[in-house]
């Protein structure tokens, strides 16, 4: 089992230096991948700072991934008045998981949090996962959003139920909707969990695998009001189907060994008993 208290954030390349004043001050990152939103980016920058400005110290790192629509020039001139938010850009299209995982390297907070850059998912509702945090047990690394109440056409929640029932029969991950885009995350458990093309779609599972627990915590769901899904419900279903028995190998294949440093202290004792 993995050591249970909170470690602080390891630093990543290109990430500031852990003494750095203002990486030191922040206490969350919040990470959104969007591609071709730029009829959402905007209102969801400000919903964000309306929600957790003077409630906690945060960052917002919008992950472009190569959008040809308005986002960049929308995201550009909110830089100029909104000091929380940080641009990351992909100069081709490379997919949600790795706009998750190059948000998430370059945070400067010790948690991080995601949301999907359509709108949907409330960002009210990171304060609810902090305060659950903040009530659990420290060997807790990921609080996933639940969306009970979906927002959504009846074949994408018929999908997604399908999807669901069959991601928990195979990796018995104890999580009823791992592709709510809201979750609360440890930067440096996430940033240990074996990278591959779509694994945002299956953190609890991988977290279990390195000895962590999880929790679902329940969430608001919003209809889309803008813009188009990147993804119809046979790509998706392919996709998962096809990365679950990768993910089951790797849950299978799995294999932990802690290590502890020896202080120069305990050595000189054990030297000293050996005479």
């Amino acid at each position: 089992m993995a050591i249970v208290d909170r470690p602080t954030v390891r630093s990543a390349p290109g990430q500031d230096s852990p003494s750095d004043p203002v990486q030191d001050s922040l206490e969350l990152s919040i990470v959104v991948p969007a591609r071709n939103e730029g009829e959402n980016v905007g209102a969801l920058v400000q919903e964000i700072v309306g929600a957790l400005r003077g409630h906690v110290r945060f960052e917002m790192i919008f992950v472009d991934d190569a959008s040809d629509d308005d986002s960049p020039r929308i995201l550009a001139e909110l830089m100029q008045t909104i000091p929380e938010l940080r641009v990351l850009r992909h100069p081709q299209r490379a997919g949600q998981s790795a706009a998750i995982r190059n948000g998430v390297r370059a945070a400067r907070a010790p948690w991080v949090a995601t949301l999907d850059g359509d709108g949907q998912n409330d960002p009210r509702d990171l304060l609810s996962l902090i305060a659950r945090r903040d009530a659990s047990e420290p060997d807790i690394r990921l609080f996933a959003g639940w969306r009970v109440h979906r927002s959504d056409s009846a074949s994408k929640r018929w999908a997604s139920r399908f999807a669901n029932a069959l991601r928990a029969r195979l990796l018995h991950d104890a999580t009823p909707d791992t592709g709510c885009g809201t979750k609360l995350f440890e930067r440096a458990a996430f940033m240990d969990l074996p990278y591959f093309d779509h694994m945002h779609r299956f953190l609890p599972a991988l977290m279990h695998r390195d000895g962590w627990r999880t929790v679902s915590v329940p969430v608001n769901h919003r209809a889309r009001t803008a813009g188009r899904s990147n993804y119809n419900n046979l790509q998706r279903a392919w996709v998962g189907i096809s990365d679950l028995r990768g993910v089951a190998w790797l849950i299978r294949r799995a294999a932990r060994a802690p290590a502890r440093e020896v202080l120069r202290a305990e050595q000189q004792t054990m030297l000293e008993n050996v005479d």
